[in-house]
């Protein structure tokens, strides 16, 4: 997957700062049935938070590339416990995708 410019990071960084978590990941840490939760909201929003517990900033930061990994999406920016993924849709849904619903933010 190519890397992200910086202009791409910072248009989504400014979509992503409106979002909620929508994953939140707790003590039983990245099972499959999380990965796929990942990966079906990813197609479905393309641009998604997720909430990384533990105290370990190591263990928070390998679990982040481990998701990014697992459900091919690119890890636009993290801070603390929170992770901002993208990942295009190969069929953009205008009611459901982030970027379609908050493209006014980066104008």
């Amino acid at each position: 997957m190519a890397n992200l410019s910086i202009q791409e990071r910072k248009r989504l960084r400014q979509i992503g700062h409106a979002l909620n978590p929508v994953v939140m990941l707790g003590d039983k840490g990245l099972t499959e049935s999380v990965i796929e939760e990942l990966s079906r909201a990813l197609n479905d929003h393309e641009l998604i938070k997720v909430r990384v517990g533990g105290e370990d900033r190591a263990v928070r930061t390998a679990t982040i590339t481990s998701i990014a990994e697992a459900t091919g999406s690119q890890v636009v920016q993290m801070i603390g416990k929170i992770a901002l993924l993208y990942k295009k849709a190969p069929k953009q849904n205008p009611k459901l995708s982030n970027l379609v619903r908050f493209a006014q933010l980066s104008n």
